[in-house]
């Protein structure tokens, strides 16, 4: 029987109604498939209204790729979670949420349970992090990823996915970290003491790491094919990552005065792998490593003779190639990147506070920096022509690296008693130059990228300045509350568990137990628990420097900073302490229970509040979907930022995310 023409009408039309659909479903996919994304996320890349108004110089003309940003997208600032931290503020930034979530708290973390004399967990990898990151949920839509020198991306967790390359993280064990190092003569050992670190565990070598070795000089003994020395040739022998590297130090004056001036390394004392005199640097000299497990890799080095004194004395500096096939996922791309573009230079680990002590360590820490920034700029480029990534997130820790150190941030800082404004002046073209740098690389990305990418400018942190640094455990010692000891052989601080009740171990914890903290951490209840807790936070909010500043701005009890700071109850101390920003709170101790030290570093950011202005961040996008030449009234939040670019990509935005979508940049 023949349709009526009514129902026939219905049915074309729900037809067509089901083809529109079908199309548009099809032009959706497309189109989400299609949008490609780069997120530059420079560690310690601060930005704010006042001092570090990037957005001001981008309109001058200072970062032309910047203000390109801004005239087609939007752009503001950001804040950051707690602690003001790289591990927490990298989890955050890439899953859209807070510390209670994803469970990154600190670098070396303590979980309850666990002892506290070792970190339950290291923050600085992908294993305690407990939901997902943008790059997972991107990688299940079917998207290609490369991850370049992220925090929280090693060990990978997808090594036998080829959609994804992983290039080096950051601070945890995965792959041999082929840090940077400082050589000098023993007999500088002495006068370097004067700046370690003493914590919980181990010995901190003026940075947290031993990046810093002594060795012996002597007469030079079987050295062939030298040249002529007119003093009396010395050589220093020196083995780190399991290679041993000589130096041959000579006299190449005949001036009958003992002024050494040059010096000559080789891997036989035969065959010379540079001759070099004060200030230079070799090219990249290719050699073998050992890692942990003994396993040889190809690698290079570039030696640079930071300064050598007349009598022979040395100090120098080691920057190894940061790529090899043990830190590369698939590990074919390590080889595939040094043939392209040449060893990579990451100034990961060189920490702020190595190249402080002279004042020709200036120089050297800009010209790391050079190297660095030259190698990533290149490397964007690279990446975005061969790999064709649909999705690239990107790190460099230069800005962090820079501005904690000793020679910028305290020259800018007006709030310093010898404050001058032509230090800051040439402070300032130091770092403006760092900024354009950062820039240039955005601009890498401008050009080697389609219109249907969406280009994010963000950070973890921001630095603020650094006037003291407040040795916590050396109070709670002189107190009783805690009992220690250093090993003169190791210069180790030992914890006696058993006598200590108290305890500070970073980035902002206090651990209280009116009996020991000995065995594993359990949260206690109970009088004498909450005497004793009260007690710690009457004696830290009467802390006063010598000019009577207070020192800790905010003692959180535990259930407190749950919920006022977001952070996982299982993962953090009793107390959670938040320092004014002028002071850096640090686990050191020493015999001397001192409680301040006035650092070479001026600059840090780990436990500062995020509503300090100096911690704030950038935040800038551009790309499909986003409004032009929009500025954000207000500072966003760092949790904000992930599902606003889920949002653009027109991919769901999971449950766990926290974070809001950002609807006032959307067009």
């Amino acid at each position: 029987m023949a349709l009526s023409k009514k129902r026939s009408g219905k049915l074309v039309l729900l037809s067509l109604f089901l083809l529109f659909s079908f199309l548009l479903f099809l032009s959706i996919e497309k189109e989400r498939e299609s949008i490609k994304l780069f997120w530059f996320i420079p560690d310690g890349f601060r930005a704010d209204p006042d001092l570090f108004n990037i957005y001001e110089w981008a309109e001058k003309g200072e970062l032309p790729n910047i203000k390109k940003m801004m005239d087609n997208g939007a752009y503001g600032f950001s804040t950051p979670v707690f602690p003001t931290y790289s591990p927490p503020n990298f989890a955050s930034l890439l899953t859209g949420t807070y510390p209670s979530v994803h469970g990154i708290t600190d670098a070396p973390m303590r979980i309850e349970g666990d002892r506290l004399d070792s970190p339950s967990g290291q923050g600085f990898a992908s294993t305690p992090r407990k939901v997902p990151t943008i790059w997972s949920i991107l990688l299940n839509y079917g998207k290609k990823i490369l991850i370049l020198s992220i925090p929280g991306s090693t060990p990978p967790e997808y090594p036998e996915n080829p959609n994804i390359i992983v290039i080096r993280g950051r601070a945890n064990q995965w792959g041999p970290n082929v840090e940077s190092l400082i050589v000098e003569s023993k007999e500088k050992q002495a006068e370097r003491e004067l700046y370690k670190f003493r914590v919980i565990g181990t010995t901190e070598n003026f940075i947290g790491k031993m990046t810093s070795f002594f060795v012996e000089k002597t007469y030079a003994k079987n050295w062939e094919n030298v040249l002529e020395s007119y003093s009396r040739p010395l050589e220093m022998n020196f083995t780190a990552y399991g290679l041993t590297i000589h130096a041959y130090i000579f006299d190449s004056t005949d001036d009958r005065k003992t002024n050494y001036d040059k010096m000559i390394f080789s891997l036989d004392k035969m065959d010379f792998l540079a001759n070099l005199k004060q200030g230079e640097w070799s090219e990249w000299i290719p050699i073998k490593l050992r890692n942990s497990r003994h396993n040889l890799f190809d690698s290079h080095v570039k030696i640079k003779i930071i300064k050598l004194w007349e009598d022979g004395t040395f100090r120098l500096a080691f920057f190894y190639d940061n790529i090899n096939k043990f830190n590369t996922q698939p590990p074919t791309i390590a080889d595939e990147v040094v043939k392209h573009i040449g060893p990579m230079a990451d100034l990961n680990d060189m920490w702020s506070t190595q190249l402080n002590l002279e004042p020709e360590d200036k120089q050297t820490f800009l010209e790391e920096i050079n190297m660095t920034l030259s190698w990533h700029r290149n490397a964007t480029r690279f990446f975005h022509q061969k790999y064709k990534p649909d999705v690239f997130i990107q790190e460099v820790y230069v800005p962090n690296m820079m501005l904690e150190s000793r020679w910028w941030m305290g020259e800018v800082d007006k709030t310093r008693k010898d404050y001058s404004f032509e230090r800051a002046e040439e402070a300032w073209k130091d770092i403006l130059w760092m900024y354009k740098q950062i820039d240039a690389i955005i601009g890498e990305t401008i050009e080697n990228s389609g219109k249907n990418t969406l280009i994010v400018l963000s950070s973890d942190h921001g630095v603020s300045p650094l006037h003291y640094r407040f040795l916590v455990n050396n109070l709670f010692a002189e107190i009783g509350w805690l009992n220690f000891t250093i090993d003169q052989k190791t210069g180790m601080s030992i914890v006696d568990w058993t006598k200590t009740k108290v305890v500070y171990l970073r980035t902002a914890h206090v651990w209280i137990n009116p009996n020991n903290l000995e065995g594993g951490w359990h949260r206690l209840n109970g009088t004498e628990y909450e005497n004793l807790r009260n007690q710690v936070i009457d004696v830290l909010n009467n802390i006063t420097d010598s000019d009577g500043n207070k020192v800790i701005a905010k003692v959180l009890k535990w259930e407190d900073a749950s919920k006022e700071l977001r952070l996982p109850a299982d993962r953090i101390g009793d107390l959670v302490l938040i320092g004014h920003e002028k002071y850096d709170l640090s686990e050191e101790m020493d015999s001397s229970l001192r409680l301040f030290i006035e650092p070479l570093k001026t600059g840090h950011k780990n436990s500062v509040d995020p509503n300090e202005k100096s911690i704030w961040t950038p935040f800038v996008i551009m790309g499909p979907g986003v409004k032009k030449g929009v500025q954000l009234k207000e500072p966003i939040r760092h949790v904000d930022q992930m599902p606003t670019i889920l949002k653009l990509m027109k991919v769901d935005v999971p449950n766990y995310v926290q974070g809001r979508v950002l609807t006032e940049i959307i067009s």
